[in-house]
Order: structure tokens, then C-alpha cells, then sequence
């Protein structure tokens, strides 16, 4: 195995001007360098790691990805805190379900202690990068690609792994946490159980995109996916897990192979249990819900994620039937979940639950 005291270092040339923090959007701008290191099966697996100037790559037309699909990746993000200290926010969580995403795809697994050393290298030596102003952080995006030059259905036996790292904005410009409206998709699919819906590969992404497209058109900004087998049972939005509040007690999808298991997502459920708020995690059938909110009983629905951390959802539509939710605004409990989590990554509330690692 590589030990990352075999790093090399390219220095850039000329580093680039760092971009106004209120102009920032989400993935436009990366910073000046990248890590980078390499698998060879014939080398003795994962070797040449490398921070090197952020550049194109140079690749085969016939390289397996581009035909075959073979990727993996990950997002996540180091904030900066008050007092100057840089921390990222549960990198080892992110980084060992970068390895369930590679076991699935078939792709040899990454030492975790390693990825989370260079993790920790690269972003020390960005850390001019990681913005200061509230709500901003800097987004980072470990990923792999299959780039042997072979057109043959079978795993690679070369591989690149990659850290990228862009400064974004807050996700919400106003300091306000803004409901959104979701579709539910009861057309199209976007995992069975069995497949690769648990796991963060680029094809889930690519295969959601026509339904969100559609859910768009009709004024939607997200879709609300149901199981792939009965099309009834609630499995996640786009880029979120989804939870509901009925009648004071919180409600999420059981994880089933369908379903990324998403650290937002655990975040919420370790604050739940620690507040002592009764927690159900089940099959959740989508008419339960709109039952729910026919009886008076649905308080709240949020989804979680790495981008938003919380985002409160004000209207739901399945079929013909819409539903308003807390009269389209922020209920309290998920404010609450927000205010936490956020706190605990600027270094505003303790991290009593050692979700944060110290950069610098």
C-alpha cells in the first residue's frame, strides 16, 4: 500500500485570484491544486500520489469510463470557523462510503487513512481558499474514474483518484431557510434493490435528470422518488434523504439498498435520538403521508444533504394532489436541526459528537 510519505508536489506556476465571496455560485471556481494518484494492477495496486496544479486531464477515447460507466465519488465540505480554525465535517464518514461505492462498482478500495491524509494536506495548503464570510465553505469532491483504454465489459485494471476542491456560497443567499416544492415521481425509476441507488456513482445522477427536468416544467424544483417494485414506498429526493414530523415524532425511510445512506441524513438521526424525540425508521407508503396531512398530523417535512444541510419542504404533489405543508414555511424543529448542525461546523456550538476534523 502507498504511504503518503511518498508525496510528490508540483508547484504552480502562478496561483489564481481568489473570487469575491458574495459572488460565489456552487461549482463554478476550483482552487489551484488537486490531488491526484493512480491504480495500476500490474504496480501493486494504488501508488504516486500527487498535489499538483488544478489542469485537464489527458485520456484515452477508449478509456473504460467514458463506455462502461466505472465512477465513484463523494462531497463534502471544510468550513471555516470564527476564530480562524479549518474543519472539515465528517470526512471519515464520507471517505469509508467512498470505499462501499467502490465495492459495488467494482473498483479497488482506497486506504482510508491515506484519502483522509491527502484530504486534510490538500486543504492545508488551500486553506486561503476556504471562505470566511457565514454560510460560505469549501466544497470538497473526492472521485474516481476507470481510465484503462479497453473496450471490453469487465472491471478496469487502471484507475485515477482525484480531490477537487470550489469555494461556494451559502445556500441560502437570504439567511433564510427556504421551503421548496417537490413532485413525486410516480413515472419513472431511479433505483431497485440490488442495484446501485445505495451507492454515489455518476449514473444515478444522469438517469434522475429527465424526470427532474419534467418535475421542473410543472414548477417543482425537486422530485420525491418512490421503490422502484410497487411504486408506493417513499425512497429519497434527488439529492436529499427526506424526513417527515407526524405528530411530534420523526419518520424516515429505512435504508434498503435503494437508498444512499447519506451522513447528513445520520446527522439528523444521532440529533434526534440525543434530543430524545421519537424515532421511526420504516417503509413509508406516499398515501401514509398524504393521509397524514389529511388527519391534521403532518408537522414538517425537511430533506438532508451536504449542499443545503436542511431544506424544509413547504408544498408536496402526488398525482392530482397537492398539499401545503406548515403553511409553506420553515417549521421549528427543522430550524432547530439546522441551527445545530451548522453551528457545530462553524465552531458555534460544542461538537459533542466529534463530528468535526481540525485542518488547521
Amino acid at each position: 500500500m502507498t504511504q503518503l510519505a511518498q508525496l510528490e508536489f508540483v508547484k504552480a506556476d502562478k496561483l489564481k485570484e481568489k473570487p469575491d465571496p458574495s459572488t460565489l455560485q456552487f461549482g463554478k471556481v476550483f482552487t489551484d491544486y488537486m490531488f491526484e494518484m493512480d491504480y495500476d494492477i500490474e504496480e501493486g495496486g494504488w501508488h504516486n500520489p500527487t498535489i499538483k496544479p488544478f489542469s485537464p486531464l489527458s485520456l484515452s477515447p477508449a478509456s473504460f469510463v467514458f463506455h462502461y460507466g466505472q465512477a465513484v465519488f463523494e462531497g463534502l465540505k471544510a468550513y471555516k470557523q470564527a476564530d480562524g480554525t479549518i474543519v472539515i465535517f465528517r470526512p471519515e464518514k464520507h471517505i469509508a462510503r467512498l470505499n462501499t461505492s467502490n465495492e459495488r462498482l467494482c473498483i479497488p478500495k482506497v486506504d482510508e487513512k491515506l484519502a483522509l491524509e491527502a484530504l486534510v494536506q490538500l486543504i492545508e495548503l488551500e486553506s486561503d481558499w476556504v471562505p470566511e464570510k457565514e454560510g460560505t465553505s469549501l466544497y470538497i469532491r473526492p472521485f474516481i474514474i476507470s481510465v484503462e483504454p479497453y473496450l471490453g465489459v469487465r472491471p478496469s485494471y487502471h484507475y485515477k483518484f482525484m480531490i477537487i476542491l470550489s469555494p461556494v456560497g451559502a445556500y441560502y443567499a437570504d439567511g433564510q431557510l427556504n421551503p421548496v416544492k417537490i413532485f413525486v415521481e410516480d413515472e419513472f425509476v431511479r433505483a431497485v434493490k440490488g442495484g446501485v441507488g445505495h451507492v454515489k456513482t455518476p449514473g444515478n445522477y444522469a438517469a434522475s435528470l429527465l424526470a427532474q427536468e419534467h418535475a421542473q416544467k410543472k414548477g417543482y424544483e425537486q422530485v420525491l422518488w418512490l421503490d422502484g417494485k410497487e411504486n408506493k414506498y417513499i425512497e429519497e429526493v434527488g439529492s436529499m434523504n427526506i424526513f417527515f414530523k407526524i405528530n411530534g415524532e420523526i419518520y424516515t425511510p429505512k435504508l434498503n439498498g435503494s437508498i444512499l445512506s447519506g451522513v447528513t441524513r445520520d446527522s439528523v438521526i444521532e440529533l434526534v435520538k440525543d434530543w430524545g424525540v421519537p424515532l421511526h425508521e420504516e417503509r413509508i407508503a406516499i398515501e401514509d403521508i398524504f393521509e397524514a396531512h389529511q388527519k391534521g398530523l403532518l408537522e414538517e417535512v425537511f430533506g438532508t444533504g451536504t449542499a443545503a444541510v436542511i431544506s424544509p419542504v413547504g408544498e408536496l404533489r402526488w398525482e392530482d394532489k397537492v398539499i401545503t405543508i406548515n403553511n409553506n414555511e420553515t417549521g421549528e424543529f427543522a430550524k432547530k436541526l439546522y441551527d445545530t448542525i451548522t453551528g457545530i461546523q462553524y465552531g458555534k456550538l460544542e461538537d459533542t459528537f466529534n463530528w468535526v476534523k481540525k485542518v488547521k
